[in-house]
């Protein structure tokens, strides 16, 4: 054998080496990094998914939080039905502060419902001046309760001037014990 066929033997002989090292060990090695590469990749979608989530959940826990206060602000509003006799006086008071005669005020059948209130209505028909109907309207909304004017019917009194007469229904609302 010259040193020609000598060489020509080993360069296939590293060949065939190269292409069995290849075909059995790189070739599965790329094979299984890729597999892994796929896995990482769909678990890192995953964890993108829960870094959203965790972000709409802490979204979701503020708002039930700002709920919460504003269910605690409306319910400070409501009075226990233990307190109708005290909103009933504060009424009175100011009618007589602001110079009204009231001909009629009387309470009208409750409404309430499973709702967390109670609604208790009042018919009321005061007489006066136009201007202390108004200034007694005005003090009614600044008390610290949730009251509500229905079914408000304006008359002009034909004696005097600016004088009037106001019959309508306040509704004052009440925490309902029940709920």
């Amino acid at each position: 054998m010259n040193s020609g066929i000598r060489k020509a033997i080993f360069f296939i002989l590293l060949l065939g080496v190269s292409a069995a090292g290849y075909q059995y060990m790189i070739r599965p090695a790329n094979l299984k990094l890729a597999e892994a590469r796929q896995l990482v990749d769909g678990k890192r979608a995953k964890l993108a998914e829960f870094e959203e989530a965790t972000i709409k959940a802490e979204d979701l826990n503020k708002q039930l939080s700002q709920l919460e206060e504003a269910v605690a602000f409306f319910e400070s509003k409501l009075p226990p039905t233990s307190e109708i006799h005290k909103v009933l006086e504060q009424v009175t008071v100011i009618v007589q502060k602001q110079g009204l005669e009231p001909k009629t005020i009387r309470t009208l059948p409750r409404k309430e419902d499973n709702s967390g209130y109670v609604e208790q209505p009042m018919k009321m028909e005061l007489v006066g001046n136009f201007n202390a109907f108004y200034s007694f309207l005005l003090e009614i909304e600044k008390l610290p309760r949730i009251m509500k004017i229905r079914e408000l019917k304006l008359e002009k009194d034909r004696n005097g001037e600016g004088e009037i007469t106001a019959d309508f229904i306040v509704s004052i609302f009440f925490q309902n014990k029940t709920a």
